[in-house]
Parts: C-alpha cells; structure tokens; sequence
C-alpha cells in the first residue's frame, strides 16, 4: 500500500474550510473543494477521497495542487475560462438594437434578421454580420424583431 501524503492545512484555513461546508450556501463544485481539501488533511488518499466525494482522482489531485501551490482562494474558486473576445463593440451593437428599434423599411411589415443584417452593413455599422449574430445580440437585449 502506498504511502500517504497528509495535505497540511494552515489551521485557519481549516477553521475557514468547516465553517464554509457547513454554512449551505456555496456552489456545489466550491463545497466538493473543501471537502476534498478536509479529507486530504485528514490524512485520507486521493482515490479514497474520490471514492467517497464520487468523483475523479484527476479533480482530488487537481484541487490540492492548486492549494500548495496558491493557497485556499487558488484551490476554491474557479479560474476565469477563455473565450473568443467579442467580434462587435458596444456602440456596434447598440446601433443595431437601435435600428431594430426604427420603422422597418419600406415594403416589408416589420424588421426581419436579414433585412437588419443586410441595413447594418449598407449602412456601414458593421463589414459583415451575419443574421444569426444579429438574432443574438437583439436576444441580450430582450427585443424580439419579428
């Protein structure tokens, strides 16, 4: 059997720790955090710990990494995920929304995504936008064209 390596706990995180399981208004994934961290201070091994908290070996590992090498808010609180940085600015959108928002043009009864996709670029707001693209930023608003 492998030896186990207690994760030693600053005993004021510990306090933090109990008082945050025991508090019931934590996300989920920030409440198997902790409890992950207080078993491994108990001296518990990482499958075990899996095992009891149904989860992955990968994650038990993953989280006390994270608090040796950064401390508990490292451990506990998720990192910021990348995504692709908005494509249109504000005032982009904004000038969309606002042309969604005027009278449709003559011969048609009301704005439809293409017809506002096709205006934005004869009008120069944008190079190229497609409807779909329109429909999502007309959706953050809570405007509905058609």
């Amino acid at each position: 059997m492998a030896k186990v390596k207690v994760l030693n706990l600053n005993p004021e995180d510990q306090k933090g720790l109990q008082q945050l399981t025991k508090s019931g208004v934590i996300k989920s994934r920030k409440l198997n955090r902790c409890r992950i961290l207080l078993l491994a201070a108990q001296g518990k091994s990482k499958r075990e710990i899996a095992g009891i908290l149904s989860m992955s070996t990968t994650t038990v590992v993953k989280t006390c990494k994270r608090y040796v090498e950064g401390g508990l808010e490292n451990a506990l609180n998720e990192r910021p995920r990348p995504g692709a940085p908005s494509i249109f600015s504000g005032k982009q959108k904004a000038k969309i929304t606002a042309l969604a928002c005027s009278n449709a043009p003559k011969g048609a009864g009301r704005w439809s995504l293409r017809l506002l996709a096709d205006k934005a670029i004869e009008l120069k707001l944008v190079e190229t936008i497609s409807y779909d693209t329109v429909r999502l930023i007309l959706k953050k608003t809570n405007l509905n064209p058609t």
